[in-house]
């Protein structure tokens, strides 16, 4: 097999998690590379995600570390074969490795926790909204680009209603209810959407009121993306319209503090189904009514 050229963020991912295996272990390049019966470079490759690594290998480097330290083992080896394998492989050469890697990320995620500030998050958002964001804020492109990275977004949407999909819990903040892009009857049939998904069992939606004072404000949105194994979590953070991936265990932990707090502060989640007469406190879905009726 051949190195890899342009490794995506999950078979990097692959190499990081092999490389910390090692340093736990109190083992250098070359010292590891000999216990595993092959070269020095062959692992330098693996630890920056050119290549993989057999089960009996890196079975074989985490035995070294049985009852001083727990890694789950069986999830890493998933990882490293489910790499670089999916539909958003289509789309290779049209949007950016940072919207591939994303794809490749949810696919594979058990839970997806997502912050927003000004917009709706990509996973709710309807066609004419997600037009609509690309035409008034992102650099000019062509109009093709455009299409495509919109149709891209509607595939990603895909996941949360596949054969396993993973449990999303997003928070919006109100200032993205407001922003009428693309109009009154785009950002109408937006927040109808928001209320329609929040009807599947695997969708949790939340949203912080305006009249918080101040107490909810977070800089940034973010996107904690979980598989069954919590070690191997990532945080997706958006600064300065710069995309990161957070890899290390203490960034997730503080997001994910970060984003209970957030949801301690937010408002009682969406509940489609539940009757006018029973809301007795303001919730989510009283205030996404509320931002809905002028413009129905």
């Amino acid at each position: 097999m051949g190195l890899r050229a342009d490794p995506t963020y999950r078979q990097r991912r692959f190499g990081i998690e092999v490389r910390r295996l090692r340093e736990a272990a109190g083992l250098t390049v070359g010292e590891a590379a000999q216990l595993l019966g092959m070269r020095q470079p062959h692992l330098s490759n693996v630890e920056a995600g050119r290549t993989s690594l057999s089960a009996e290998r890196l079975q074989k480097l985490a035995e070294v570390l049985r009852g001083t330290y727990t890694y789950p083992v069986d999830a890493l080896l998933a990882l490293g074969r489910e790499s670089g394998k999916g539909w958003w492989s289509d789309y290779g050469d049209t949007v950016g490795a940072t919207h591939l890697d994303l794809a490749e990320l949810e696919a594979g995620a058990a839970t997806l926790r997502n912050y927003e500030l000004l917009f709706i998050p990509g996973l709710l958002q309807t066609f004419e909204y997600a037009t609509a964001v690309h035409r008034s804020v992102f650099s000019p492109a062509a109009n093709e680009v455009r299409e495509t990275a919109v149709e891209f977004r509607m595939r990603r949407q895909h996941v949360l209603t596949g054969a396993q999909p993973p449990r999303l819990h997003a928070i919006i903040h109100e200032a993205a209810l407001r922003v009428l892009y693309g109009g009154r009857a785009v950002m109408r049939d937006q927040l109808l959407r928001l209320i329609e998904v929040s009807r599947l069992p695997n969708v949790m939606i939340q949203v912080i009121s305006l009249d918080d004072e101040g107490r909810s404000a977070f800089s940034h949105p973010f996107m904690l993306i979980e598989p069954d194994a919590v070690e191997l979590g990532t945080a997706l953070v958006d600064q300065l319209g710069k995309t990161q991936y957070l890899d290390d265990r203490r960034s997730f932990a503080e997001y994910g503090r970060s984003f209970a707090e957030l949801s301690e502060l937010a408002l009682p989640p969406i509940d489609a189904e539940a009757a006018p007469e029973g809301r007795t406190v303001k919730d989510s879905l009283g205030l996404i009514q509320h931002v809905l009726y002028p413009l129905l």
